[in-house]
């Protein structure tokens, strides 16, 4: 039996201690060491989860040679620095979404990871999970027809959580939406060979960043996309297809999936059909399980439909379009 894979995780904060559950319940690596800049926080996380190396310096968890794997669960702004340390330090890194909240840092850390020939993923849990790959492959048998349009929103009340260098709702939640729409276009094959044509306004918070955001895009293939977030509603999420034939929406949270998920499909004017996506565990779980399975296979990147660095790049030069339309 080989040696479990042994994950160091910086931050502490709750999706910290969601990773931890995730590995465990998968079964095949192990969480032994953690870094968090409050001592406080840090031992209270750190007795939670029964985590035995705690650090108060970042730089040392990734120097640590017990750790195979590091996990980046820190502020969206800082992400790409310790993305850049870790491929330099040649552990393997699983970093949260959102990768950057700009190109040219997005660029630096893809390219490092590359250079240094090191395991890379960005934390786009939700595109390991059986209902994406279920939502794909209706698209694929043409239950829709021919894709025109699509209508997405995520909403959540996580702006109290927030970080202020992290930029909004746009890297915090608008990822999703936008990297389900870039995971659609690309599976049809009708991506667009340039940047899309935007229009979008937005509602900016007491800390300067944007709250809430509406956008409409037309990409050079003809396809219409609208697409909204905001971080200071209740949890709800939109996610619909409309084709040549009919349409498919994601009934359960596409971006949240559990062990009950369902898909809704129909051609106009039909009834429409129920479709349920039965699964292991969440999203968190199969992540994972993929990241362990790729990284003994010699992969450095997740398998498809899960986000590979090429992805990582075309999300985010999407969110910073987005953020610049609206902006201004």
């Amino acid at each position: 039996m080989s040696t479990p894979l042994r994950w160091g995780l910086l931050g502490t904060s709750f999706i910290t201690g969601v990773m931890v559950d995730a590995i465990r319940q998968e079964g095949r690596s192990e969480a032994v060491a953690v870094a968090g800049r409050d001592i406080t926080r840090l031992n209270d996380f750190a007795s939670q989860y029964q985590i035995a190396t705690t650090y108060t310096d970042f730089d040392a968890l990734i120097a640590d040679p017990s750790v195979d794997i590091v996990y980046i669960g820190l502020p969206n702004h800082v992400h790409t620095e310790y993305v850049i340390k870790a491929a330099r330090a040649g552990k393997a890194v699983l970093c949260e979404k959102s990768l950057s909240v700009d190109l040219p840092t997005t660029a630096d850390a893809l390219a490092t990871v590359e250079a240094y020939g090191v395991f890379f993923a960005e934390g786009l849990m939700y595109l390991n999970h059986p209902l994406i790959s279920a939502l794909l492959g209706q698209l694929e048998s043409g239950a829709i027809g021919q894709l025109q349009s699509v209508q997405a929103s995520y909403c959540a009340a996580i702006s109290q959580f927030t970080n202020v260098g992290s930029k909004g709702a746009l890297f915090n939640l608008g990822c999703y939406p936008v990297s389900l729409l870039h995971r659609v276009m690309k599976h049809q094959g009708i991506t667009g060979s340039g940047a899309p044509q935007m229009a979008g306004f937005g509602r900016v918070g007491e800390d300067g960043n944007i709250v809430e955001a509406n956008v409409a895009l037309r990409f050079d293939n003809g396809l219409h996309v609208q697409l909204h977030t905001a971080e200071d509603y209740g949890l709800k999420h939109q996610f619909e297809l409309l084709g040549s034939k009919g349409y498919l929406r994601c009934a359960s949270n596409p971006w949240l999936p559990g062990t009950s998920n369902q898909l809704v499909v129909a051609e106009y004017e039909q009834p429409e059909r129920i479709i349920e996506v039965p699964a292991d565990g969440d999203a968190f779980l199969y992540q994972v399980r993929h990241i362990i399975d790729a990284i003994q296979a010699g992969e450095k990147q997740l398998p498809y439909p899960a986000a590979g660095w090429q992805d990582s790049a075309a999300i985010m030069a999407l969110l910073c379009q987005w953020h610049d339309t609206v902006r201004g």
